[in-house]
């Protein structure tokens, strides 16, 4: 059973949210403190986050932030403001997925579900043994991403989507394929998750020295390159 962790200091909507979920086969854990959610973090182990953005304490913002600096659970962010400012932000500092309120519950569910299924492919890695290009090497036993014998801190979208290009290295792989087998879900007009995490992924690995790997195809989708 999936372990889930819900932070919003909404009780009200946090109990009804949780009962949705336990009924539909998740445990279900809620904190309507940030700062006691960080600290439960670094203590439990979960699956996944819902991460309320407006909160008095501590923005969500703020919170993802001290999230990441230990931890690269799986986030989803959950907020009354949709504007396109406000989802980039979340998705540069670390989200894996954002869902504007008010929400459908059965929308949440399956992007839920979209990170859990990427999660149970990513623990039966057997297909990506040994998969290596350009100092970057993949971890089977670890799902880590190494460079020169150092772990990338990449979120677990941002190495799904590194996994996926560098299995098919030298090819192009569209947006929609793309946003499918990593985010669970069709590609839409103006969503710019995909773009996001594909340029979050660049910007670690240029950290670590590496550039240009990945190529954009105007309008078509990403390349990762099999020889430079």
């Amino acid at each position: 059973m999936y372990q889930v962790l819900i932070i919003d200091d909404d009780v009200a909507l946090t109990q009804m949210l949780a009962e949705y979920l336990e009924q539909n086969g998740f445990a279900v854990d809620v904190q309507n403190s940030p700062l006691s959610a960080i600290a439960e973090i670094r203590e439990k182990s979960f699956d996944i986050v819902l991460l309320d953005v407006m909160m008095p304490e501590l923005d969500g913002f703020e919170t993802l932030k001290q999230i990441r600096a230990f931890s690269i659970v799986p986030v989803i962010m959950l907020t009354a403001k949709g504007e396109d400012y406000d989802r980039i932000l979340g998705l540069e500092l670390g989200a894996d997925d954002y869902l504007a309120k008010p929400f459908n519950h059965r929308e949440l569910l399956a992007r839920m579900k979209a990170l859990t299924r990427r999660l149970d492919d990513l623990s039966s890695f057997n297909q990506v043994q040994n998969l290596e290009f350009h100092g970057i090497k993949i971890e089977e036993s670890s799902q880590r991403a190494l460079i020169a014998n150092h772990a990338v801190d990449f979120t677990s979208t941002e190495f799904h989507l590194l996994v996926l290009l560098m299995k098919h290295a030298g090819h192009l792989l569209s947006k929609e394929k793309l946003s499918e087998e990593v985010l669970g879900r069709r590609l839409s007009a103006f969503d710019r998750s995909l773009d996001m995490h594909v340029s979050n992924v660049r910007k670690k690995l240029a950290q670590h020295g590496i550039e240009n790997v990945i190529k954009t195809t105007r309008g078509s989708g990403y390349i990762f390159m099999s020889e430079l």
